[in-house]
């Protein structure tokens, strides 16, 4: 198979904010494209590139994905991209590959933070937008109003006036719809106006005269052929066999062969023998190949500009696990397993950035949920190891220590609106905006410091009963603020090793709340709960009731113990205070103490006062 000339090729990525229903979009293109067979099982899925049980799991985009589909004679080459904030590195080294953009906006919640983010990206590098309000038959869409403020997020990010002339469409997404007008949309059989749209609308690759060069954008690995080297040929043509030079970020040239080269077709890899400037492509052979790295024909080596990543804001210091458990649920446990597997994903993690310091390895990401999600997909991978607190990353600035400050959108029912109020004020949030929508929901907008939203989703999840929907992007860097002091309570900790009880859990939930169940191992330093005071106390939840030859009228009645308290991975992370790790194996998460001994914990108090 061969591809087709430059002029039949449409390069496309799909931008949104989380949830607003690209992947389910890309997953009606790719079946009524005649993608998969009628017979085949991806016919009846949702969000087919989701493949990432991660993904799945999560209900969320974490990894950018390649698809391309045919369309009468045209080849749509489609990106599917995160919408979290925290994957906009992926975004970044995505829309690199890519002529024009799909932006996806729910009509229900209009332009988000990351819409902001995604669209400045896409316009600052030039790409042609097409809008796409999505969900327009939901009961209380509000078209008009998601139009003003796609309108003004234009005028507010454009770089030039050419940009503000853009084409708007209307789909209902899960039902596969689209339309160039609104009472169309409903009516509508099938998405062909959006492809219409993108074969008429976006421009074809700008291809350069010259031999072959492209960008390294993306790698992917197979256990056969090794390391795959992705991106879009800027200039020439690559075929099978061909010799190539690596072009490194410090200048230094390594030549290689092509293997075997791919395109994508729906969510198959087709062979080919030679592609064109302007085709997506996937090839083996360069085995050293890191992203924004250049290729280049040997006879004219000269390097594309690398691609540029936002700066990490959060950072966590990841230790090999020393707890009393170490090394009984993990299959990798020790520094050296780790340090090697932390290396191993700065190959592919564009926005991850990692440093060794003492007996810890500190990884700065772009957020809570970026570093979260590389903690989960160590432990499920069989590895065991504690973190830290997460940190927000200062930085220098002219002599003036620079903190991240972001800004900050919450979504809640009109009845928790003091709840949000007084938890952002104690925080020393900036109020922008707050908008009720006479539905029922107020919009508050803040601006805040990164280090003052640790730990804030928890708390707000929990005093609106799981209502507010909650987003943040990095806005810039602004001199330190004072200090936010940890206003979380004391914690429970286990003075003793060994099981913990029914009796000995009822005392512990005289003082707090608890985390554990009964016939959970403990550890003398291991956190079982949280005091309802601000202080910590130790508390024996391994005791057992003593047995005395005097019965009464309660002695048979068993222990009603209230239900614990279980957190996720992230919720964990929030709660952390600065003397405390998470130890993470495959089987479970523990809190701890950093120092276990009650003797140890005041010998540090006291020399660190």
């Amino acid at each position: 198979m061969n591809t087709l000339p430059s002029q039949h090729i449409r390069n496309v990525a799909v931008i949104a904010h989380v949830d607003h229903g690209k992947t389910t979009l890309v997953d009606f293109m790719l079946k009524q494209s005649h993608a998969f067979r009628e017979n085949e099982a991806e016919m009846q899925q949702t969000t087919i590139l989701d493949s990432n049980p991660l993904e799945r799991e999560r209900g969320i985009t974490i990894l950018a994905k390649n698809t391309a589909i045919n369309y009468k004679n045209y080849r749509i080459n489609i990106i599917d991209t995160p919408g979290h904030a925290d994957f906009s590195g992926e975004v970044e080294r995505t829309l690199n590959m890519a002529d024009g953009a799909l932006l996806i906006i729910d009509v229900l919640e209009g332009p988000m933070p990351q819409t902001k983010f995604v669209l400045k990206k896409a316009l600052e590098m030039g790409l042609k937008v097409i809008v796409i309000i999505n969900k327009v038959d939901k009961k209380m869409a509000d078209i008009k109003d998601s139009l003003e403020k796609t309108n003004d997020l234009f005028l507010e990010v454009a770089t030039n006036s050419d940009q503000l002339n853009f084409p708007v469409l209307y789909a209902i997404g899960r039902e596969g719809k689209g339309a160039e007008k609104l009472e169309d949309a409903i009516k509508s059989a099938n998405l062909e106006p959006i492809m219409e749209t993108i074969i008429n609308y976006i421009p074809a690759p700008n291809v350069k005269d010259g031999s072959f060069q492209m960008v390294v954008s993306a790698l992917d690995y197979d256990s056969h052929k090794g390391k795959h080297v992705i991106g879009r040929i800027t200039r020439g043509t690559l075929e099978k066999n061909q010799k190539v030079v690596l072009i490194k970020e410090d200048n230094k040239k390594t030549p290689s062969t092509v293997d075997a080269i791919y395109i994508n077709q729906g969510l198959k890899k087709i062979e080919i023998d030679k592609a064109q400037a302007g085709e997506i492509v996937e090839f083996t052979g360069v085995a050293n190949a890191t992203i924004g790295d250049t290729l280049a024909d040997p006879t004219d080596p000269t390097p594309l500009p690398r691609i540029e990543i936002e700066e990490p804001t959060i950072k966590i210091a990841f230790f090999a696990n020393t707890s009393p458990f170490a090394g009984r649920e993990g299959k990798y446990s020790n520094s050296r397993e780790l340090y090697e597997r932390l290396t191993k994903e700065l190959e592919t993690n564009v926005s991850l950035k990692l440093e060794t310091k003492d007996d810890k390895f500190i990884a700065s990401g772009r957020g809570e949920l970026h570093l979260s999600i590389l903690i989960e997909t160590l432990r499920r991978e069989g590895y065991e190891f504690q973190v830290g607190k997460p940190e927000v990353i200062t930085k220098i600035i002219n002599g003036v220590e620079m903190e991240p400050v972001e800004n900050l959108i919450i979504d809640v029912p009109d009845e928790f609106q003091g709840v949000i109020t007084k938890e952002l004020g104690e925080r020393r949030a900036a109020m922008v905006n707050m908008n009720s929508n006479g539905k029922g929901n107020t919009r508050f907008e803040y601006k805040i410091p990164s280090k003052a939203l640790l730990g804030i989703r928890n708390i707000l999840l929990t005093k609106t009963r799981g209502t507010a929907v909650i987003n943040s992007t990095f806005d810039k860097y602004e001199p330190v603020t004072s200090q936010i002091y940890n206003i979380r309570n004391g914690v429970l900790i286990a003075s003793e090793n060994g099981t913990a009880l029914a009796f000995g859990l009822n005392n512990a939930q005289g003082r707090g709340i608890t985390f554990i169940d009964p016939g959970t191992k403990v550890y003398e330093g291991m956190i079982v709960g949280q005091n309802s005071r601000k202080e910590d106390i130790e508390i024996n939840v391994a005791k057992e009731k003593k047995q005395t030859n005097v019965r009464s009228e309660t002695a048979d009645i068993a222990i009603a113990l209230t239900p614990p308290v279980k957190m996720s991975l992230e919720q964990y992370l929030d709660f952390l205070a600065e003397n405390e790790l998470l130890e993470v194996t495959p089987q479970n998460l523990r809190l701890r103490k950093k120092y276990l001994t009650h003797v140890e914990r005041i010998r540090h108090e006291r020399e660190n006062n």
